[in-house]
Formats: C-alpha cells, structure tokens, sequence
C-alpha cells in the first residue's frame, strides 16, 4: 500500500521556514531594536561610545596684577609705594594731546605769558638773545576745558612752569598723588641708601644740576628777572641743552635692583606733598650739591616758574583677591 503524502500543512510550513532562512541571509531585519543607537546620517561618521569626549573650551586664565603701573618703580618700605620713573610731562586727560612743556598748563596763564614776553623779549638780553623766538602755544591749550594730567615717559621735554596745586591736580588726574618727602627721598636715595643716586660723594656732571650756565642771565643778562620766559628752557651751552629730555642723564639713576629712577636730583625741582609748597632735588642750574637732601621751603603752593615740575607717587596695586 502506498503511504500518503505530506499532509497539505505540513508543506506549507515547510516552505515558509526555508523562505524566511534564505530572506535572512540575504538582508538586515526590517525592525530595530528600542535599545540600539541610530545610525548617523550618511555625512557625519559616527562615534565610537568608547572614544574620548573633546576637551571644553576652558576660560582664559586672569593677567597678574603688578604692584606698580609699567611707567612707575616699585619702591620697597615699610608700606611699599609705586614712583614715576621720569619727570613728568602733560597731556590733556580728555583728548591726550600734549600740552607744551614751555607754558603753564592753565590756559590764562599760558596766553598772558605769551602775549607778554612776545613783546618784552625784544628790549632784554644781548640781539642774540632777542631774536630767539617764544616756542609755540597750540591753540586748543588756550581752550578752559583742558585738563591736565601726569604722564611719566622717557625721551620727552619734562613739562616745568607748575605750581603745587596744578602739580597735585595733574597728578591726582592720572589716577596717582604727589609723593611725601620721606617717599621721595627713599627713593631717591636707591635700594643702597646713598645720598646721591650714583654714590657716596658728589661728582659735577653725574645728574643735571649746578650748570655753569643760567637760562635768565643768557636771555636777559640778569639772573634774578624774568623767571617766566617761555624760552628759558629753550637755552643750551657748550655741553648742550640746560633742560634735557628725560631719561637721557644716564648716571643720575636711582637704583632699586634691576630697575632704576632717573633725574631725582637735577634737571627740574619737583613738588612734594606739604601744604606750605615745598619742592625738592634741584633744577640743572641750581648751584647746590646736597644731592636727595636737596630741599626749598621758602615759596608757597601758588608760586610757579621754568624750574618747577612734578613727578607722581601711588600705592602699591593689591593683589588679585586681596
């Protein structure tokens, strides 16, 4: 007897489960997993879930604050200071234009000395003299709004004419003060504690003072009149100009370490911090070899001439967090 074939459902099934086999071998399942990634899009690789993460941007790290501003040495003391390591010239605070070191910075004082010794230099002095011409005042220094300000520079024709109040304004402008005699002498004294900024003992030449010549008697053939010429420290001599660019008296350094402050004794007289005006170094022409002990006591805070200039004090910045 013959045995009967498959059963009609045992067939099918058997056709189904080679055909799903074979479909297997041939693509992916059409259904993904909930727990697998996406797959990127085609321009963009994916990334490995092993591989490290890119570092953050990290912020960038805060400037140290320094003790002292470039332009100023760090004086070390009992409570440590910052002073101007030149004299000072002007600028006006709003527009810093300079000012001309040859005038006061107050703009009524400035007009009425040129308009002065415009006429007045023409009947003093030798012809040599009267034939040198005033220097000249720019016009926006005439204007009321200008205010000055303190800026410590090398290379530069430091700014005399000043009284004390205009000093401490122009310095107190710039964010500084004038310095305390005991400040200024420290540091003119250097980290050495020498009574001149070179040494021990006085050498004629070493800083700019106790010049052979005065700037009144070569323009006016008197040197106790006419103290308010603007040409006054426009004169030279045999060894050059009488009033020089700051910086340039290398000898006359006030050493503390590596760095240095220039023309504490000579060039011009500066003001201190003292209510009765007092100003203190000398100026190139003053006949005195006191060195830092220079000192004048005998004019008051409002009386201004060539000789007078300024240079600034300030406390020592703190540190970041302190």
């Amino acid at each position: 007897m013959t045995s009967p074939g498959p059963r009609p459902w045992f067939a099918v099934g058997l056709v189904l489960l080679i055909t799903a086999c074979q479909d297997s071998k041939k693509a992916p399942p059409s259904d993904v997993s909930a727990t697998a990634e996406p797959s990127a899009p085609p321009s963009a690789p994916s990334v490995s879930a092993s591989a490290e993460p890119e570092p953050s941007a990290t912020a960038e790290a805060p400037k140290p604050v320094l003790p002292c501003p470039p332009e100023m040495v760090l004086i070390p003391a009992e409570k440590a200071y910052c002073i101007d390591r030149w004299e000072a010239v002007l600028e006006d605070k709003k527009t810093g234009k300079r000012l001309s070191p040859f005038y006061s910075p107050t703009p009524k004082y400035a007009k009425s000395l040129r308009d002065r010794w415009q006429s007045k230099r023409a009947k003093v002095g030798s012809a040599e003299a009267r034939a040198m011409p005033l220097p000249p005042l720019p016009a926006w220094q005439l204007e009321d709004d200008v205010i000055p300000m303190a800026v410590s520079r090398p290379g530069e024709t430091p700014h005399g004419y000043l009284n004390g109040k205009v000093a401490r304004e122009a310095c107190e402008n710039a964010g500084k003060r004038l310095c305390s005699r005991n400040e200024w002498v420290h540091a003119c004294r250097g980290a050495a504690d020498q009574p001149f900024p070179y040494g021990d003992v006085y050498q004629q030449g070493a800083c700019n003072v106790f010049r052979s010549t005065h700037p009144a008697g070569a323009l006016h053939d008197d040197v106790t009149t006419g103290h308010l010429d603007p040409r006054l420290n426009l004169v030279k001599d045999k060894q050059g100009p009488l009033l020089r660019v700051t910086g340039e008296t290398k000898s006359c350094a006030s050493r503390w370490g590596s760095d240095a402050v220039y023309d504490m004794v000579g060039n011009l007289d500066e003001w201190i911090d003292d209510k009765d005006g007092v100003f203190v170094g000398g100026f190139f022409s003053r006949a005195k070899k006191d060195g830092c002990a220079s000192v004048v006591k005998n004019h008051p805070v409002y009386y201004w001439d060539y000789s007078l200039g300024v240079r600034c004090c300030r406390a020592v910045s703190e540190p970041a967090g302190g």
